[in-house]
């Protein structure tokens, strides 16, 4: 069994809700991203996302961008992730890690040649923001061979025979965007992803992680009462922008992720 579905096996039978971070590879610096990384599960991440820089990242918000572009021009590319992900698993043999990014990086190297050395560096899972599921059996294909879910992508606006292929599809979680947009925006309405959420789970055999409009522990409680987990990116990555080093991102990360662990367990940590 993989190590990612050994972990949300043991938060479903804990009833407990996945929390699950996401930064930018090389930001706020390339020093500061496997410290970080730690940070995030010492403070209560099940499930680290661990953004791909990319030259033309689409689905996401001014944050995120900006934190792709200082990556970008710091040196961090596929290579540099994955050498990256090695290095977390030099002190963390436990906490599932999936790249989340788009599918150039993943082409220039082939299906195959890429699962395996994701694999070897001891990478738990892909999501491709740019891969429309008519094309994603082939590299589910390449990936599972290697022990690599492919995680889907789900919307509000998604229709409904596409979303009976991803539920079909689905390996790990899915991960359910709270709102149509890029991420980072601020106008998540609850009951209206609730909808939503509802509908995706009841077709769903993985657990749904949503996304997107998530800023802190507020929302992050309010979306967990629909979902099986909250995921976080454009706020963490905000709250390490300024960090003047690697210690100043770890404890940032920590200080903004533990009362959202707070607030979907209701206990202190």
């Amino acid at each position: 069994m993989s190590r990612l579905q050994q972990r949300l096996n043991g938060l479903r039978h804990a009833g407990r809700k996945a929390l699950v971070p996401f930064i930018s590879a090389g930001d706020p610096s390339l020093a500061a991203t496997v410290p970080v990384m730690h940070a995030l599960v010492d403070a209560g991440a099940d499930v680290i996302e661990l953004g791909v820089p990319f030259s033309d990242p689409m689905a996401d918000g001014p944050v995120i961008q900006r934190s792709s572009e200082r990556a970008l021009a710091r040196g961090a590319g596929m290579a540099w992730v994955l050498e990256t992900v090695s290095a977390f698993r030099q002190r963390d043999a436990q906490t599932p890690v999936v790249l989340m990014g788009y599918l150039n990086p993943v082409e220039i190297r082939g299906a195959d040649g890429f699962a395996a050395a994701a694999a070897a560096a001891g990478v738990d899972g892909m999501l491709l923001v740019d891969l429309p599921p008519e094309e994603a059996e082939s590299y589910q294909a390449a990936f599972s061979q290697y022990g690599l879910a492919l995680i889907s992508l789900v919307s509000p606006t998604t229709p409904q025979d596409r979303l009976e292929r991803l539920c079909a599809q689905a390996q790990g979680y899915i991960y359910y965007v709270s709102y149509a947009g890029v991420t980072g925006a601020s106008h998540l309405n609850v009951t209206d992803a609730a909808e939503h959420l509802i509908q995706v789970r009841a077709r769903a055999t993985v657990p749904v992680f949503a996304g997107f409009g998530i800023r802190d522990a507020h929302s992050a409680a309010a979306m967990a009462a629909h979902a099986d987990g909250v995921v976080v990116g454009s706020a963490l990555v905000s709250a390490m922008e300024q960090s003047a080093d690697e210690d100043a991102a770890a404890a940032r990360a920590s200080a903004f992720l533990r009362p959202l662990r707070e607030a979907l367990d209701g206990e202190p940590r």
